[in-house]
């Protein structure tokens, strides 16, 4: 079993040795490195860049953030770039998990001690550890059966006789009689997902509390076959009242079965990678926090595509696409989010800001808003960001706002007034 390769992103990767091993840069095999730089390419071709090659034996990631697991068995755990001190690999694994559970909607279950005990856990694991201890409590709530019609001959009456087929026995097989009947089986879409991702599960799992639990869960679902049809079984998955017990560890068999969400891994490796872009992730964290905090009669809007830069032949031309939208009563707000670190103190003038970004948010304000109103820009909050800058005036109506986002507490800081947060949002800004 091969350790599990932490780092963060833009982190550099060498197959030179590597003495003291850091964040910022760790040693691969060279088979990890080639394997790495053909994925490159395939996502090259859609449109990303998942490494930057610095040269033969040196690579640098993107802003990606997961796992990857190379066809030589390396586990890469890509952690967020975040927090600045030294110790921080278990702070940006937290992080990271509350971000994706916020930001995929996944459904979240009070334990005790003993996985707080696993909170260290790179993240596959604990994945197939959210995913292991959903299907445990749905297990023993009850898996749902259903009847199934089956037709056999058999030497004795069950069911309906099928009088069609019995006349047409040859001589000498009367005896033997055609029949019809239901019989009560486990074998539905649901389960055989389910079945599929625990045996995935089984196989990749390193860690030995989840190798024990899902062994377990293995022999119990022993008559359940496994999906041979994993689209279609999921189109035919069930939201039934009946069926409401299933709702929690779906989301996590879909993670585990299609492995590559939200972005798409493609090649003929299938290991358990799970790849996020950072800048998508953060967006869906902020609007997730946000529709949480929002008071009941905002309305949160995401990527809104009404609007267009120019017109030309009569045809709309480049559409523009804000992150975020807030409706309260008659004013609305445009939101865009930037994973990216900024600094206010004095020795920066422009803070780290892009200028692209500024025109982009003018381009927002005149189409979205007819030139009046507040436009937000929400960066990351860190120690040398953690107040809102003075504000940007694009015209005398017109306001940029940028304000920092606390990522450990999923909350909004210094939101312009009558934004309509609720009052302890506000007060804790």
């Amino acid at each position: 079993m091969k350790p599990v390769i932490t780092v963060r992103e833009y982190a550099r990767l060498t197959t030179d040795i590597v003495t003291v091993p850091t964040l910022d840069l760790a040693q691969v095999s060279t088979s990890a490195f080639d394997w790495l730089c053909k994925l490159n390419a395939t996502f090259s071709n859609a449109g990303a860049t998942l490494v930057q090659l610095e040269s033969r034996c040196l690579l640098k990631l993107d802003n990606y953030v997961g796992v990857l697991e190379t066809p030589c068995g390396t586990r890469l755990e890509i952690l967020p770039k975040h927090f600045e001190r030294e110790d921080c690999v278990n702070q940006s694994r937290a992080l990271l998990r509350r971000m994706i559970q916020a930001s995929l909607n996944l459904p979240t279950r009070e334990v005790g001690a003993a996985d707080l005990q696993n909170f260290d856990a790179p993240l596959s694991e604990w994945v197939m550890g959210r995913f292991l201890l959903a299907l445990d409590h749905l297990i023993k709530r009850g898996l749902r059966f259903d009847y199934q019609r089956v037709e056999e001959e058999q030497r004795f009456l069950r069911g309906q006789l099928d009088v069609v087929k019995q006349m047409r026995q040859p001589p000498g097989r009367q005896h033997n009689f055609q029949i019809r009947h239901d019989i009560y089986l486990p074998d539905r879409p649901e389960n055989r997902l389910l079945k599929l991702a625990l045996d995935q599960v089984c196989k990749k799992t390193n860690d030995a509390a989840n190798w024990r639990l899902a062994h377990e869960l293995r022999s119990v679902l022993l008559e359940v076959p496994t999906s041979r049809d994993v689209q279609q079984d999921f189109k035919q998955w069930s939201n039934e009242r009946l069926m409401a017990h299933y709702v929690p560890v779906k989301p996590w068999c879909e993670l585990i079965i299609k492995q590559q969400m939200p972005l798409a891994v493609a090649g003929d490796w299938h290991g358990m990678s799970l790849l996020f872009p950072m800048e998508r992730l953060f967006e869906r964290y902020v609007a997730a926090s946000l529709g949480r905090d929002l008071q009941g009669d905002a309305q949160l809007q995401t990527q809104s595509r009404s609007e267009y830069l120019c017109q030309h032949k009569g045809k709309n031309f480049f559409q523009l696409r804000p992150d975020l939208m807030v409706h309260h009563q008659q004013k609305s707000w445009v939101l865009d989010t930037k994973w990216k670190r900024l600094n206010s103190s004095a020795e920066d003038i422009s803070y780290g800001l892009k200028q692209s970004d500024f025109y982009q948010l003018f381009a927002y304000g005149h189409k979205y808003l007819a030139g009046e109103g507040e436009l937000v820009l929400i960066y990351p909050r860190r120690s040398a960001f953690d107040a809102p800058l003075q504000v940007f005036e694009f015209a005398p109506r017109l306001a940029l706002w940028v304000l920092p986002f606390d990522m450990e507490r999923g909350v909004l800081l210094g939101a312009p007034e009558g934004f309509p947060l609720h009052s302890q949002q506000q007060q804790s800004a």
